[in-house]
């Protein structure tokens, strides 16, 4: 009984933590950062209004219209690469939306556009990042010890790690493009092979943008019996249910495979779902670990 009362305590003492934990995070965040974490709080409130004024209903169906009018131009993919370019960049987000949109838009056939998109877009973004924080890269190497604790597990594992590290869904897509521009032992050939194994999880983007193109439309979906309606839902539950189990597995599987080879490794992984190295200010970083001493 002690032991599950410790744990209860053990977790209510975190929970205690992380408000603070989170606002020192955001005071010494670079400005950019603060900018940029500004922003995407302004944009996700006037989303979330959006939504409650306008109803879900008609947001589906101008969501539906917009893909209609995207794939029955000529350049319509090229439209929808370039957005996969521009999200493959940190701190950009929305890689898994616009995959809905390329099935929204092309249905299932999406993929033809989602995977070779995604993957020399995060090529691209992994060869600029590295080329132009390639210094803040040895500074940043030769100062954490953990970075270079990841750094050898990565190297001594080869292949095997990457390819777990990145189809799982921690770091996030475009994190997990700076994370591996950031960790010098990788090259572009074997990130590229890498990135190919995540395959399966966009034609899973593309197959619920799919479906849920077929619910958005009003005319199609008056057409539906009850029975079709719901299969339809069922599929698009079934398929987040799936994607947050797989990647849940994945996810446990890659943190233990770090954490035998290195704790500290496990927790520099930690770091690159916030960018680190590639966008923390180095600065503000050392001093936040003197204060924290």
């Amino acid at each position: 009984m002690q032991t599950g009362d410790s744990s209860a305590n053990g977790w209510i003492a975190s929970a205690k933590k992380l408000p603070r934990a989170a606002w020192r995070r955001i005071v010494y965040m670079p400005l950019t950062a603060k900018f940029t974490l500004a922003f995407l709080c302004l944009f996700y409130g006037l989303l979330i209004a959006f939504i409650v004024i306008v109803t879900p209903a008609r947001i589906g169906q101008f969501l539906y219209d917009t893909a209609q009018r995207i794939s029955g131009h000529p350049l319509g993919w090229l439209l929808l690469t370039g957005m996969i370019f521009l999200v493959s960049f940190p701190p950009a987000i929305g890689h898994s939306t616009v995959l809905n949109l390329c099935g929204f838009a092309y249905g299932i056939k999406g993929f033809a556009v989602a995977g070779p998109a995604s993957l020399f877009g995060s090529a691209f973004a992994f060869v600029v990042l590295r080329y132009f924080f390639a210094r803040r890269l040895a500074r940043w190497s030769s100062t954490h010890e953990g970075w270079q604790a990841l750094e050898t597990v990565v190297k001594s594992k080869g292949l095997p790690l990457m390819v777990l590290i990145r189809v799982s869904p921690f770091p996030p897509w475009v994190y997990s493009n700076s994370l591996f521009a950031s960790i010098r032992s990788v090259s572009l050939w074997q990130f590229m092979v890498a990135t190919i194994f995540t395959f399966p999880r966009f034609l899973l983007y593309v197959f619920i943008g799919s479906r849920l193109a077929t619910l958005a439309d009003g005319e199609q979906r008056g057409k539906m019996d009850k029975t079709a309606r719901i299969l339809n839902g069922v599929l698009v539950a079934g398929g987040i249910l799936l994607g947050i189990v797989a990647g849940w597995i994945l996810y446990v599987q890659m943190q233990k495979q770090l954490k035998q080879a290195s704790p500290s490794a496990a927790e520099a992984l930690h770091e690159a779902d916030e960018g680190e190295p590639l966008l923390e200010d180095s600065d503000e970083y050392e001093r936040r670990d003197r204060d924290d001493v």
